[in-house]
């Protein structure tokens, strides 16, 4: 669970999951929060519950970087520290890791029939641009590449160098195991998307990021070194 200046949300995700049972460990990365959240994760008292802090905010990709590194679990779920993704999907999100079929399993918010709050025209489009963009890189057919509920065994996401520390993680890892040989699978997923009065934090600056970020970590990009070209975020 990476988690910057959540206090508002933090203690409620915190306890919704804990109460899934398949839950074995929660690993909370605070990436460098200065808005009373590490008061709250200070009070927590569960032996399932590691917190890692970050002496200063680095993005979610490093808090995610961080994370993976402390998992000793066999499946591994991102879960975000506020409240648009629901605990209540791990189940759907893992059966075809648990059924062996799957590797990697994503989380999308535009397939299934499952309740979704209706926000951003923009988001969704801009959204639906760079999963599409993603596919022709990646030859995948996701709908939802920039979700942030995915689900990995563990050995798969340990074995990724993830270089991105901010939001274009998410096509960088795409990317990278689309290369391997492993199962992917899609899963539909409920969304409680939030808006920018309620913490909200990705802005089109990570948009354009994300562009970059495919284009950097495809085959071709990485033959050419652009990512080289990528400053350091």
């Amino acid at each position: 669970m990476p988690c910057y200046n959540e206090h508002g949300t933090v203690s409620r995700i915190v306890d919704a999951v804990l109460a899934s049972p398949l839950v074995g460990e929660l690993i909370i990365v605070d990436d460098g929060s200065a808005d009373g959240t590490r008061e709250v994760l200070a009070g927590i008292d569960d032996d399932r519950v590691q917190v890692i802090l970050h002496d200063r905010n680095l993005g979610k990709g490093a808090a995610l970087r961080t994370a993976y590194a402390a998992a000793s679990c066999p499946f591994v779920i991102v879960q975000d520290a506020d409240l648009e993704y629901d605990p209540a999907d791990y189940a759907v999100m893992i059966g075809p890791l648990v059924d062996g079929k799957a590797d990697v399993v994503y989380g999308s918010r535009f397939m299934g029939a499952k309740p979704h709050r209706v926000l951003y025209f923009w988001h969704y489009a801009g959204n639906k641009f760079l999963t599409t963009v993603s596919n022709m890189v990646t030859n995948l057919n996701l709908t939802d590449m920039e979700t942030c509920f995915k689900a990995f065994r563990r050995e798969v996401i340990q074995g990724i160098e993830i270089e991105e520390s901010r939001f274009g993680v998410e096509p960088e890892v795409t990317a990278k195991i689309a290369r391997l040989d492993l199962a992917i699978y899609e899963v539909g997923i409920s969304y409680d998307g939030r808006t920018y009065a309620d913490g909200k934090k990705i802005g089109w600056r990570d948009g354009f990021r994300a562009l970059f970020c495919i284009v950097a970590y495809s085959p071709a990009g990485e033959a050419l070194r652009l990512k080289r070209l990528l400053p350091r975020r």
